[in-house]
């Protein structure tokens, strides 16, 4: 936990989940920037957050907290930046209904008058908020971006300019930039591009040449990646009534490899991302049939997930937290995945042959074996005994 200041207060924030030797903290450079820009600091005109307040993207509620006296509406892709929001105003005394939370996949407001956003990583996901959003915007609202200078690019600032308005950048501060666009009312209102769907190639086993439904945001969204491309070419080949977990299951393609492989399994798709379910989701139910089923949860990893009742997990584990390059998501899904396997249940990876997943495995279950591999990537299997 660290303490941030600013002319508000002082706010003890945290990221979710919890983790005292977790390096990293609930805000950045960027936070710090935009705060500064709403209390009319370095001789700027202050911008009272007045009307409705609309916080898109705010990464582990740093922002919503310090404007929680102001009612803001948080809208986030994000259930772990829902639950640090939830923590954090907590920790420092305001009303859980101080922040409305929406998800990106929620109806968003019908009026926004001071629009905040923190640029994703994501351009798709970006581009498909500002869409949603822009019939919200009038000519009267302050829209005020923000990221660090890495992440604001000419096509960043081209979205904004093409969607809502025309659009400057401020001068870099601690490496950070802001973004201000003026609504354009006259700009015509197009709808988001989003969802966008492909075509499997023919040598991905259960799934070949079958359709997914990618929303904006997952990764690859636009395309097969190698190293799920090369996880379908090796699932596990079981029958029976097993269940499956699809961790980590961005749009739905190794679940549903093994739902239609093994029609008998019970498969669940896991993700914290909302729009990840629901384009698992989507690619489920167009390519096992409107009437199959599946469980679909938005949550932390295994967490909701009763202990020892999975047979098999399978999961390609993300090595970012936004910017930040680290293993700590997967190691917190290994650790959920084997307290919620049963005894003898497998959990299958893949990863980039220089993560070293089998290092991890091999001290979290006590074994692991390779599956196959490439100069690229391998596939581990690791079982609870």
């Amino acid at each position: 936990m660290n303490r941030l200041t600013t002319s508000q207060g002082e706010f003890d924030l945290a990221r979710f989940p919890e983790n005292p030797r977790d390096p990293f903290r609930a805000w950045d450079a960027a936070d710090e920037y935009l705060l500064r820009r709403l209390e009319g600091a370095e001789g700027s005109e202050p911008v009272p957050p007045a009307g409705t307040v609309a916080v898109v993207g705010d990464r582990w509620g740093a922002l919503a907290t310090v404007l929680a006296a102001h009612g803001p509406v948080q809208i986030t892709d994000s259930y772990l930046a829902r639950r640090a929001t939830e923590a954090n105003l907590a920790r420092n005394g305001a009303a859980p209904d101080s922040v409305r939370m929406l998800s990106v996949r929620d109806t968003p407001p019908e009026r926004v008058d001071l629009l905040l956003v923190r640029v994703p990583k994501s351009l798709a996901l970006l581009e498909d908020q500002l869409h949603r959003l822009a019939p919200a915007v009038h000519a009267g609202t302050v829209v005020i971006g923000t990221g660090m200078v890495k992440e604001i690019h000419t096509s960043t600032l081209k979205l904004f300019e093409r969607i809502i308005g025309p659009t400057r950048t401020s001068l870099a501060v601690k490496k950070a930039r802001l973004i201000f666009c003026t609504p354009d009312p006259a700009l015509p209102r197009a709808p988001s591009p989003w969802p966008l769907r492909y075509e499997l190639p023919d040598d991905v086993g259960a799934v070949s040449g079958r359709t997914v439904t990618n929303h904006a945001g997952i990764f690859c969204a636009e395309r097969l990646d190698i190293g799920t491309r090369f996880f379908l070419k090796h699932l596990p080949e079981r029958t029976g009534p097993d269940r499956v977990v699809d961790l980590g299951c961005g749009n739905g393609v190794v679940g549903t490899a093994a739902a239609l492989a093994n029609p008998a399994a019970a498969v669940t798709f896991i993700d914290e991302s909302y729009q990840a379910v629901a384009s698992a989701e989507a690619t489920f139910h167009e390519n096992a049939g409107p009437d199959a089923e599946a469980d679909f949860l938005v949550g932390d990893g295994m967490a909701d997930v009763p202990r020892e009742g999975v047979d098999l997990v399978l999961c390609n584990p993300p090595f970012h937290s936004h910017q930040a390059v680290t293993d700590a998501t997967a190691r917190n899904m290994f650790h959920g995945a084997r307290a919620a396997l049963r005894q003898g249940g497998e959990l299958w990876v893949v990863g980039n042959r220089h993560l070293g997943y089998h290092t991890q495995l091999r001290r979290i279950f006590g074994n692991c074996v390779t599956v196959a591999g490439d100069p690229k990537f391998v596939v581990l299997r690791a079982v609870k005994r």
